[in-house]
């Protein structure tokens, strides 16, 4: 673990993006609320939370975090389905991995709860794809904690 202990506890923040491409006929399931397993961006929403507070012990080496936000929303087009999630915290470093590790399980929770939907006759996924996961901002602010 490298060692922060010397840096300022300042102001924090990283916004990331991602998408999932899924089928047209999944979007409209989701847009109508006939997902089998429930709505699943309001279980997304929860999910990157949660994958925002929990990063530090899913990824090696990564520094835990008092995370003071974290903002999700989503985007439902005509094939795929966005997140773009902001994390806030004061701390000794960024939080661009949280943002990330918060995109990355909203993209995986919905591919979970739609993949019914999205295999083909042999059980394979031909057409679904997690994609463009990416840091979009990353700020830090002295004198803003």
């Amino acid at each position: 673990m490298v060692d922060i202990t010397p840096k300022p506890v300042i102001y924090r923040e990283a916004t990331a993006t991602g998408r999932i491409l899924l089928k047209k006929n999944t979007i409209k399931r989701i847009r109508h609320g006939k997902i089998e397993k429930g709505d699943p961006l309001a279980t997304a929403r929860i999910a990157a939370v949660l994958a925002a507070k929990q990063t530090s012990g899913l990824i090696p080496l990564c520094h835990p975090l008092p995370i003071t936000a974290v903002e999700v929303d989503e985007e439902v087009g005509e094939d795929f389905v966005a997140f773009r999630v902001k994390v806030k915290a004061t701390a000794r470093t960024g939080v661009e991995m949280e943002a990330l590790t918060a995109v990355s399980l909203a993209l995986l929770t919905v591919w979970d709860m739609t993949k019914q939907y999205e295999k083909n006759e042999e059980g394979q996924y031909p057409t679904t794809r997690i994609e463009s996961i990416q840091v979009v901002e990353k700020i830090k602010e002295v004198g803003k904690e």
